[in-house]
């Protein structure tokens, strides 16, 4: 029984880190795409995990992944956005700019 349990545990391990590994590719891709429609420079052309959890929705028990990412507006300063991937699934992306452009004028 001790031997199950031990080829159990492996093959959850393994299965994270597989399914960590195409959430990551999944969100850079996103962060890239997302940039590109927006203007912006992706920096650094990564993602990187800030917060893992679970979110119980609908669809049944998710693993819920916060990535952070870097882009540039102009090419100068560096600018810090976010994604939150629910399972493979794009919950929410963030620049963390305002949305109307202040008029100065």
């Amino acid at each position: 029984m001790g031997n199950l349990f031990a080829v159990f545990l492996v093959l959850l391990i393994g299965w994270f880190w597989l399914d960590s590994l195409r959430a990551r590719e999944i969100a850079t891709e996103i962060c890239k795409a997302a940039c590109a429609r927006s203007g912006l420079q992706f920096l650094d052309q990564a993602v990187a995990l800030r917060r893992m959890g679970l979110a119980w929705r609908a669809e049944g028990l998710r693993l819920r992944r916060v990535y952070r990412f870097d882009f540039s507006e102009e090419g100068v300063g560096r600018r810090t956005g976010h994604l939150i991937l629910r399972g493979l699934v794009l919950e929410e992306l963030s620049f963390g700019l305002p949305s109307d452009p202040i008029d100065t004028a």
